[in-house]
């Protein structure tokens, strides 16, 4: 499968080309050229299948010569000590629970991926930097995913405010490979920073740099496999149709999900569920993007102001829009009904789920009530996070009081960073070099 820059058909490249560069010189993002097309071995794969099984054999399908049938299991092992669990709740609902990385996140997935395959990618060609611009457990992510991958250095960037669970021991002034730095501004700033580092060519040369947020398509494409992985686990118990229901802050998953489909998972819709700042809405309904002010949300991850894969669903929808129209369901969540459904999933199935989760909880509820989907259609909720890292909210919703655990009171501990310094380019490029 080749790769293209959003603003431009003109050229085309390789997996690795796109993921080590990671971004194109014409300021687009790398979308697939001609999807790969794997329905056949998607339709033909046991539900026995484990996410190492599937891995293997969809990696060199998707990414041709550069992970061949040697390499993918190499990476998979590298990469994937954890794998998601589809869980029925009834004829109407699952929940595929993507929490049980490190960190309890679904980036988990993407991230150690992308450092697996960029680790075998390279070939010893020389130190590499990985950029992510960081916030909540983004960093401790990226921190134990590369810890320890030879002349892989992972750059943290934060914006203001507290950083957690990071440990100092793995930082590079103390003989590791981790560097964090915090930006006196936004996490927009941090954004910004990290495509400008990327769009210095010179200084992106001489150090390499890439990024692992989803700008990268390292870091996206393997999340169109829990996709599949749900469908696979799903597909002998469906007797209609399969929506999925998914968090929306930056849209790197819902981009996945999309991508799922066009490689031959067959699906027959997805729910855009975002909070009460519903940033996509209007753009959903075939209106043009207009940034609007956040409000903070007790679904943070999803509060975006500028989704970093905008410019994938502009070329989805230019492409497809078809697709797009009949296919694609947005949904807007308030605080209120996030609070209300955890405490409903709780009662009903004794589950516990985050908000983020909750907020794609019911926002299926909704469309599934506007789209008389009861009874024809089932729904996988992407389970995001982990309910333990919100021990506050989920007291308040239900009543119960939620047992701390060592591994997310870790998450919690403040670090200080290696560097402080002002959203300018300079600063950032200056702060780095000084590590080496």
């Amino acid at each position: 499968m080749r790769f293209r820059s959003t603003n431009s058909n003109d050229e085309t490249v390789s997996f690795k080309d796109a993921v080590l560069g990671c971004l194109p010189a014409d300021g687009g993002l790398y979308v697939p050229d001609k999807m790969a097309d794997i329905r056949q071995i998607i339709l033909h794969m046991d539900e026995g299948a484990g996410f190492h099984d599937l891995f293997t054999a969809l990696a060199p399908a998707l990414f041709a010569d550069d992970l061949c049938p040697q390499s993918a299991p190499l990476v998979a092992q590298s990469a994937f000590n954890f794998e998601p669990e589809l869980v029925r709740l009834d004829d109407d609902y699952s929940l595929l629970d993507l929490s049980g990385g490190p960190t309890g996140l679904f980036k988990d997935f993407g991230i150690a991926f992308l450092a697996a395959a960029v680790e075998e990618l390279r070939k010893d060609s020389g130190r590499h930097l990985v950029l992510a611009a960081a916030r909540g457990d983004v960093g401790v992510s990226m921190a134990h995913a590369f810890s320890g991958r030879r002349e892989l250095n992972a750059v943290l960037v934060y914006p203001s405010g507290p950083i957690r669970g990071l440990d100092p021991s793995a930082f590079v002034p103390n003989g590791g490979n981790i560097i964090p730095i915090q930006v006196r501004g936004t996490f927009d700033d941090c954004q910004r920073i990290i495509s400008e580092t990327i769009r210095d060519r010179e200084f992106a040369s001489r150090y390499n740099v890439t990024s692992a947020n989803t700008i990268n398509v390292g870091r996206l494409l393997p999340q169109t496999l829990y996709y599949i992985y749900a469908f696979i686990k799903a597909k002998k118990h469906l007797s209609g149709g399969l929506a999925f229901s998914v968090p929306c802050g930056s849209f790197g998953n819902f981009i996945a999900g999309l991508y799922a489909w066009k490689f031959g998972m067959p699906v027959n819709g997805f729910i855009a569920a975002m909070n009460s700042n519903n940033v996509m809405g209007d753009f959903f309904k075939g209106m043009p993007f207009v940034p609007r002010p956040l409000t903070a949300t007790n679904s943070p991850a999803l509060d975006v102001r500028i989704p970093s894969n905008l410019s994938r669903l502009e070329s989805f929808y230019r492409e497809s829009p078809a697709v797009m129209r009949n296919m694609v369901h947005p949904a807007g969540v308030g605080d209120e009904l996030t609070l209300m459904t955890i405490e409903y999933v709780w009662k009903k199935y004794n589950r516990h789920i985050d908000p983020h989760t909750a907020v794609a909880f019911a926002a299926a509820e909704q469309v599934a009530a506007s789209r008389h989907w009861k009874g024809h259609t089932h729904t996988v909720v992407l389970a995001t996070g982990h309910y333990a890292k919100y021990p506050e909210l989920m007291h308040e919703a239900t009543g119960k009081k939620i047992p701390s655990s060592e591994t997310f009171r870790n998450l919690q501990k403040k670090t200080d960073p290696i560097a402080l310094i002002p959203p300018q380019l300079d600063a950032f490029e200056n702060a780095i070099a000084s590590c080496f």
